[in-house]
């Protein structure tokens, strides 16, 4: 109870006006940040919040994600190691059939079938394309950027973690452009693929046989030290990479030109890392997954028609909704009108703590995705708000060193209204035109609505299990009719 000669106490939320009001006639006052949390979630929130499996589990699945520690280990046909037979592809984002994927995804499509001789041109390909098996990458514990397609002759990196035993896939990266994983499907296309596993993919797998595995969680930390946030900047991370395996690379006893060749494309496409961030990301993540009662985000994904996440705590249940276009800055000849809705696994690194929740670590991302450097830094700031940890690894020099924000929290994203950031590529609309520009755009609410909405049924059902006896009893003796 307060005295009449006291300064009142005085803690405003909602509306700035309170605040600045009394704060111009002297009185000492506590703003909070606080928003309402989005409309018609509020018995799905408090469902979760009285699940006394939320605190533990959400705390051992942080303690997953910002422990592990996945190598790269080596180099694999995508058909050996995920098990891909003739006909089968794998797409990035959540599970689309051919007649709802987008036209990247189809061009990319069309272009896999032709890259396995499947057909001899583009027309053959698109009377095929309806018949193939396809399925998401991370049903077989892979990524791929963008239209993220898999097929069984592609190369693909295999990064272990020691720590929890997980093991991830990606394929390895094309560099910017007319390139498959954004939708094209051009001789120069098909002959880059034919290139990678015929020549990159023998030197990088006898150069890592040398060399032994390779940390990149190390390589990734170093890298935002050095202005990558690990999506869309990895410039410090391919020159890191290079400096690591290079002394093994030409001591490799491959024809000398190949060597030599494979070196340069490394050295020539600033986005080789991404792969490798992208594979080391979804082995870490999934060594978080199957937590009973954790509301913690183990994958976002797109596949240009929807935006999917999965949680700790729901499996392998995909939970989404319509795929935005991007905002951002687009090249020469593009405008916002031949953009396709944002598509593929790369928000893998957004999962993690990377991309654009370290954008704060590289401001000049903004020279490829948009905005200024200020909104770059608001753009970590912010992700501290939904997120259940700082990733003592990936840390911001601007910020004082401090960790990542990572680890999403489904129920704060909804009780904020707060999503998360994320700054991508942005692929033309019409099959075969590849990438047309890179911005930033928002997932929708409802993929995070719907998944809190499940984890409230499933906390609903441990607790209908676990009432006590004597509480079941006296519900059972009202339904009994009376003597």
């Amino acid at each position: 109870m307060m005295r009449l000669d006291e300064a009142p106490a005085v803690v405003t939320a909602g509306l700035g006006l309170f605040n600045d009001s009394l704060g111009a006639q002297a009185a000492e006052v506590t703003p909070v940040a606080w928003r309402p949390p989005l409309p018609g979630t509020e018995d799905a929130l408090a469902a979760v919040a009285t699940d006394p499996r939320t605190v533990v589990a959400n705390a051992e699945a942080v303690r997953r994600l910002t422990t592990s520690r996945p190598r790269l280990v080596g180099i694999e046909r995508a058909g050996d190691a995920l098990g891909l037979e003739r006909g089968e592809f794998l797409h990035a984002g959540p599970p689309i059939a051919w007649a709802d994927a987008s036209g990247p995804v189809r061009g990319a499509l069309l272009g896999a079938i032709v890259y396995e001789n499947m057909a001899d041109s583009v027309e053959a390909a698109e009377a095929l394309a309806p018949m193939v098996s396809l399925a998401p990458t991370h049903s077989r514990h892979a990524v791929g950027p963008m239209a993220g397609v898999v097929s069984p002759s592609m190369p693909v990196f295999v990064m272990h973690d020691d720590v929890f035993g997980s093991t991830a896939y990606c394929t390895l990266n094309e560099g910017l452009g007319k390139v498959l994983r954004f939708g094209a499907y051009s001789n120069e296309v098909i002959e880059r693929l034919q290139w990678m596993e015929r020549v990159l993919a023998p030197v990088l797998a006898a150069t890592l046989r040398r060399h032994g595995p390779v940390d990149l969680p190390s390589i990734l930390a170093q890298a935002l030290q050095m202005g990558d946030e690990g999506h869309n900047r990895n410039r410090a991370g391919t020159s890191l990479f290079i400096r690591e395996i290079v002394a093994d690379l030409i001591g490799v006893e491959l024809p000398t030109a190949d060597l030599a060749a494979a070196l340069r494309f490394i050295n020539g496409n600033d986005h080789f890392m991404l792969n490798l961030a992208m594979g080391m990301g979804k082995a870490a993540a999934d060594c978080a997954r199957d937590l009973p009662g954790s509301t913690m985000v183990v994958a976002m994904a797109r596949n240009g028609t929807e935006f999917g996440i999965q949680t700790a705590g729901t499996g392998d249940a995909w939970f989404t909704g319509p795929a935005e276009v991007p905002e951002g800055l687009y090249f020469s000849g593009f405008t916002a009108e031949d953009a396709n809705p944002d598509l593929g696994d790369s928000t893998i690194m957004e999962t993690v703590g990377l991309g654009g929740f370290a954008m704060a670590a590289a401001p000049a991302i903004v020279q490829f995705v948009g905005g200024d450097v200020s909104a770059a830094i608001e753009n970590t700031q912010r992700m501290y708000e939904i997120t259940l940890a700082e990733h003592p690894l990936y840390q911001i020099p601007a910020l004082g060193f401090r960790g990542t924000p990572a680890g999403i929290d489904v129920t704060l994203v909804v009780r904020t209204d707060t999503v998360p950031v994320v700054n991508t590529g942005i692929a033309g609309r019409e099959p075969g035109v590849g990438q047309v520009g890179a911005g930033i755009v928002d997932p929708p609410r409802q993929a995070f609505v719907d998944a809190a909405t499940a984890l409230a049924g499933r906390a609903q059902a441990v607790a209908d299990m676990t009432l006590p006896a004597a509480t079941l009893t006296s519900e059972k003796s009202e339904l009994l009719p009376s003597s």
